[in-house]
């Protein structure tokens, strides 16, 4: 047993903080308003409700190396799927309307992780190895997948005559929630029933000296991760007030909400993602992005998609031209750079170069 099967003091302490927190607001002048109290209190929100994210991966992690692969990757996807939700629905159902957060999240989160994620831990791991391998196969399941999904999801809504786009009529709405479901479903099926070995290298060189945690961590973990995410469900209320006021504060547009929010629940994520790569462990690195972006379209829109029709809220789905192009042109510069099953330097720069168009253009339109 070496000190990884030691748990991190912010590993119980931050989901306990969150909990406070959450009891805090339930009492009178405890929240956020724009004065220096409020403010202080939105300082100690972010911190709180960054560090619970944290702790919610780091559980997710422990059992995912008691679990094993691919497993491990749909539990840590799955959590993060649920703090998006969550932290959607707070901020489009809120006092005020935001119909476009569910596909500017998305479209985020794809952009985020298909750009800025692989960009990076290719880059990372380039520079540190030159060439990285991992599975052609399983990460051709993947772009198969995320282009249908994306298309049926981002796009098509532009097209429809039914109802005016960039939205769904309802019937359509529902259809489309069913099939990107459907389609999720089989994936996973396909990554941890059908076709396991597509995506898993046997890498002598990648990380694999992690110590198999105990039934006592598993269960505290298991238990402490729900915490987690029961904490960050209900402190997204309150960040997204602090979200609405930091994007008036700096006059971004409604989009740059949806970054945040994809910026967020990616991080630790991220975190992880870019070590597998550093460990020459790529395979890991692409499992846990591609996974979440289709996690992300999978799941997200599904779920915002029946609230939405529950609570009779306008959900606008299709991109406009320009985030059109930069999803195509990801799309096909990703199947160009999976193509082969070797990675290098400069496929690492062209995706983080286009993740820089993007976030230029968010804030810059």
């Amino acid at each position: 047993m070496n000190a990884h099967t030691q748990m991190p003091r912010s590993a119980w302490v931050f989901p306990l903080l969150a909990v406070l927190l959450f009891a805090s607001t339930l009492l009178p002048g405890i929240g956020f308003t724009h004065s220096a109290g409020g403010y202080a209190f939105a300082a100690v929100l972010l911190v709180i409700l960054f560090g619970t994210v944290f702790a919610a991966v780091h559980h997710a992690e422990v059992i995912a190396h008691r679990v094993g692969e691919p497993y491990g990757t749909l539990v840590l996807t799955l959590s993060v799927t649920i703090i998006e939700v969550a932290m959607i629905a707070s901020i489009m159902f809120g006092d005020k309307a935001a119909p476009t957060l569910a596909r500017d999240t998305v479209f985020a989160v794809v952009m985020i992780v298909c750009n800025g994620l692989i960009g990076w831990a290719i880059l990372a791991g380039g520079v540190r190895f030159r060439e990285q391998e991992f599975q052609v196969t399983g990460v051709k399941v993947y772009l198969c997948v995320l282009i249908v999904i994306s298309t049926i999801t981002l796009v098509l809504p532009n097209y429809t005559s039914t109802v005016p786009g960039p939205v769904f009529a309802a019937s359509q709405l529902i259809f489309i929630g069913v099939a990107t479901l459907l389609l999720y479903g089989v994936f996973v099926y396909t990554q941890t029933v059908l076709h396991r070995d597509y995506f898993i290298v046997d890498n002598d060189t990648a990380s694999g000296d992690h110590a198999v945690a105990s039934n006592r961590m598993m269960v505290m973990s298991t238990m402490l991760l729900l915490v987690s995410l029961v904490a960050v469900v209900l402190l997204a209320k309150k960040f997204s007030l602090v979200v609405d006021a930091g994007a008036a504060a700096i006059g971004a547009p409604p989009a740059f909400a949806g970054v945040v929010v994809a910026l967020l629940i990616l991080m630790p994520e991220s975190v992880a993602a870019l070590a597998a790569a550093r460990n020459n462990d790529l395979q890991k690195s692409i499992n846990l992005a591609l996974g979440s972006s289709l996690a992300t379209i999978g799941l997200t829109v599904p779920v915002v998609a029946v609230a939405a029709y529950a609570l009779k809220e306008t959900l606008v789905l299709g991109l406009d031209p320009r985030d059109m192009v930069l999803l195509a042109m990801t799309l096909l510069v990703s199947m160009m750079t999976f193509g082969t099953g070797r990675t290098n330097v400069l496929f690492g720069f062209v995706h983080m170069l286009i993740f820089a168009v993007y976030l230029f253009f968010v804030l810059v339109p």
